[in-house]
């Protein structure tokens, strides 16, 4: 009888240990505004932090650079920013909520080098998973 309650316990233990590792993790930025959105996306594009990027990105994320033409999806996207990871670059960044209405926001963010200026336009759905950063227009003024 012992060895048949110590049996179950380890199954039911080897089960709910199975389980946990099956689910998904919560997503931290679920209830953060969309300003606190628009400073993830600043740090993840700055600063080379890339931990929150799964989360970040909604599913249709399209970026688009208008001095080249360039356009990546989030999966494209991710991976340069992953494989850019801790580079930070050396510039002054600002940013504005243009508009928010709704489930969308339009943001900009303005990054200052020295000898140039980047403009990235950033459109912000809400979902059931909270903000998510959309899309992305860079500009180079």
């Amino acid at each position: 009888m012992k060895r048949t309650v110590t049996t179950l316990a380890a199954a039911f233990i080897m089960i709910a240990s199975f389980s946990s590792f099956a689910a998904e993790k919560a997503n931290p930025l679920k209830n953060l505004d969309s300003k606190n959105i628009v400073l993830s996306y600043v740090a993840a594009a700055t600063s080379g932090n890339t931990t929150l990027n799964k989360h970040l990105f909604a599913d249709d994320f399209a970026y688009s650079n208008t001095a080249n033409g360039d356009n990546f999806s989030k999966k494209q996207y991710s991976a340069f920013l992953k494989a850019t990871k801790g580079l930070k670059y050396d510039c002054k960044t600002s940013y504005e909520i243009l508009d928010e209405a709704g489930q969308t926001c339009i943001a900009k963010t303005t990054m200052k080098f020295d000898n140039f200026t980047r403009v990235d336009y950033i459109t912000l759905s809400k979902s059931q998973d909270g903000w998510q950063v959309s899309k992305v227009l860079t500009t180079y003024p």
